[in-house]
């Protein structure tokens, strides 16, 4: 039997990336996944692929800026599942930009998306684990919630803060409650997509072409998740091989 087997595992961002590799990957080992994403038809499309290879799955369209969608997806799992095991926080931004730009709107919603997405998903799983006195919240940052580049500055703060937000949670959470980290480098996503510098975009897009498989991180994930109880994998950071920074 597979450590992940029966476990139920909601997922944010889960249309596509590393939400989709994840939701696939954990479902293959026998977890049941709850995916939310805006995109609809997008998960639909995600949620036929696992049910086509025999996983258990429900779909939630969710705006993680909203607080009361996160309550929803995590009340879909208890409901349909009896309990909710781990929330992966994935959903993210990157529109990338030099600060003289002033690209407040673009600040803005990687601040809602990144950070406050993130802050939503404690607020609606936690009580649910301090009942349970179990669960498991993988929180998504970064390479750059490491490292501070030219044009990074809102996206690796918003990054920084995920990880200040995961290592605060694990020290409150006590013994029943695990917090992992995942940061991952240049992996294959539509992140790049966000940025709206045509020259920016097509550095990062060339920067990119070193990416490895979004599987990786699912592979990181499902390793965190499988440990033992006493067992809290608390950080990961996965790169390509060939990423020097």
């Amino acid at each position: 039997m597979s450590d992940l087997d029966g476990k139920v595992v909601a997922i944010t961002g889960a249309s596509s990336g590393i939400g989709e590799a994840a939701a696939k990957l954990l479902a293959a080992s026998g977890a049941k996944v709850v995916l939310g994403a805006r995109r609809a038809d997008r998960l639909e499309a995600v949620a036929a692929d696992i049910r086509k290879a025999k996983g258990e799955v429900e779909v939630q369209a969710i705006d993680v800026t909203r607080r009361e969608d996160l309550e929803r997806l995590v009340s879909l799992a208890q409901e349909r599942f009896g309990r909710l095991d781990v929330l992966i926080s994935n959903a993210g931004l990157m529109p990338l930009s030099p600060l003289d730009d002033l690209k407040v709107e673009e600040w803005d919603r990687m601040i809602d998306v990144n950070i406050k997405g993130v802050l939503y998903g404690i607020a609606a799983a936690l009580p649910v684990f301090r009942k349970q006195q179990s669960g498991h919240f993988i929180n998504v940052s970064s390479v750059a919630g490491h490292r501070v580049g030219p044009n990074t500055a809102v996206y690796s703060a918003t990054k920084f803060a995920v990880r200040a937000l995961s290592e605060g949670l694990r020290q409150e959470a006590g013994d029943k409650i695990r917090v992992t980290i995942i940061s991952p480098g240049a992996v294959e996503s539509e992140l790049a997509e966000t940025i709206s510098d045509p020259a920016l975009k097509k550095r990062m897009d060339d920067y990119r072409k070193i990416a490895i498989p979004a599987e990786a991180i699912a592979r990181a994930m499902a390793f965190a998740i499988g440990q033992p109880a006493n067992v809290d994998i608390n950080e990961i950071l996965v790169r390509p091989t060939s990423q020097p920074t």
